[in-house]
């Protein structure tokens, strides 16, 4: 994505938030998202494979058992 379309996104994203952005805000967060925007950039052309990153599957911890043994659920 180019400078101009972020400056826009940032830019009509603050208008319909209804959220104050002065210019030189606008320029600061205009860079955090093209620093972004390098970096999932630099993923993309990672040569990597689904097995290279397993996401972690979310396993709750269970509750403890009562003092009479019974679930607490």
């Amino acid at each position: 994505m180019d400078e101009a379309k972020i400056a826009a996104y940032v830019g009509s994203t603050a208008a319909v938030l209804g959220l104050p952005l002065p210019p030189e805000r606008a320029a600061r967060v205009l860079a955090h998202l093209q620093r972004t925007a390098a970096m999932a950039a630099l993923l993309d052309t990672a040569p990597l494979a689904p097995h290279d990153e397993l996401a972690e599957i979310y396993s709750p911890a269970a509750f403890p058992p009562l003092n009479d043994g019974r679930s607490q659920l």
